[in-house]
């Protein structure tokens, strides 16, 4: 080990993106974080590097080849993997890994949680380096170390390793565990990045979303719909480009095996909230623009001789309402121009990309070799 008297030099390993942008701002909160939990007695000293972790023939991340290349090239004592791609151990969704031996672990950020992501992701790097160092406790101290946060947090559970370079993985545990996967997932997706990556999407519903409050014959269809009603239609809408874009871009994952369909479902379910999420948000920016347009332009006497009856801010409501369902059910129709590529950005991480890339090989690989069996 490196370290000289009661220094001790932290190693981020992070992939680009998001592990990325948390582990350089968590790397000026650290050394804090551990001066209170294992006290002053040492010197900590963070750095940070970014590259893509590479991935081994069984898509998992092999943090002891890792550690054994940048531990000594870098001079860490020891060092953290941080990544976005989502681990499991026996159906059961893994926060992090960790090999004391190697003074190396993993934390993989969609099983750490989806709100309050920055703290939670401090907090386990605080255990993670209190478990590798060891530093100024007992024997067995610092495992009482890893158990005392995870007893509160009661979907956390410390278990053995399969893989014999490793000593422990947290894991998820039950529904409630189930659920912070998922969310970490939607969360890691940046929903509301879909809003300004399709052109082709926003300018329909734009187009779409003008002409009807511009066009006298929706007025007098909006005035007649009830609130609900148009709720109603509102989610059909968003319904309708979700589908859409699922279907005509091939989101849809279908399990290759029967015991990889828990895994299916957990990502169809993550690729529609994802969705769900960023044309909600589509929807919302929509209805904003339509209504600065609408107030702007039509006068309210000249509305009011329209519908009949006096206008107010109801009736405006209603009509950009309407005109904006019809824009979201258009810019499904607009999102067909967009490239699956450019879908694919604008909906997942780069490391589900890499996931459903992997996949989508897989499969054509066993369907070719199907086929040839077959001729």
């Amino acid at each position: 080990m490196a370290t000289t008297g009661t220094s001790c030099v932290i190693g981020l390993l992070a992939d680009p993106g998001l592990p990325t942008e948390l582990a350089h701002r968590l790397s000026e909160e650290l050394p804090a974080a551990l001066a209170e939990r294992i006290g002053d007695r040492v010197c900590w000293e963070v750095r940070v590097v970014s590259e893509p972790l590479i991935l081994d023939e069984n898509n998992r991340i092999p943090i002891v080849e890792h550690a054994r290349e940048k531990r000594s090239t870098e001079g860490w004592d020891l060092m953290i993997c941080l990544t976005d791609l989502p681990r499991r151990l026996r159906e059961r969704p893994v926060i992090a890994d960790l090999s004391t031996r190697h003074r190396v672990a993993l934390a993989a950020l969609p099983a750490i949680g989806w709100l309050r992501l920055r703290a939670h992701t401090l907090r386990t790097l605080a255990v993670l380096v209190e478990e590798l160092s060891e530093y100024g406790r007992p024997a067995g101290a610092a495992q009482r170390g890893l158990r005392r946060p995870l007893e509160r947090m009661s979907a956390v559970r410390r278990v053995e390793s399969p893989d014999e370079q490793l000593d422990a993985a947290l894991t998820l545990v039950g529904l409630r565990g189930r659920l912070r996967l998922l969310f970490g997932l939607v969360r890691d997706n940046r929903p509301w990045r879909l809003v300004p990556s399709l052109s082709g999407a926003i300018a329909a519903a734009g187009a779409t979303a003008a002409f009807g409050v511009f066009f006298p014959t929706i007025w007098s269809m909006a005035d007649a719909l009830s609130a609900g009603r148009l709720a109603v239609i509102s989610v059909f809408a968003v319904t309708a480009m979700v589908v859409w874009m699922i279907v005509h871009n091939g989101l849809w994952e279908r399990p290759r095996h029967l015991d990889s369909r828990r895994e299916a479902v957990l990502y169809n379910l993550a690729s529609i909230l994802t969705l769900v999420i960023g044309v909600s948000c589509m929807y919302v920016v929509l209805f904003a623009l339509t209504l600065l347009a609408a107030v702007t332009v039509i006068s309210s006497d000249y509305l009011a001789t329209r519908l009949g009856h006096p206008a107010g801010l109801t009736d405006y409501l209603g009509l950009v309402w309407l005109a904006s369902s019809m824009g979201t059910v258009a810019g499904a129709l607009g999102s067909s121009f967009e490239s699956e590529d450019a879908v694919l950005q604008a909906t997942y991480s780069r490391r589900e990309r890499q996931r459903r890339e992997r996949a989508k090989e897989a499969r054509e690989a066993e369907e070719s070799g199907e086929s040839g069996e077959g001729s």
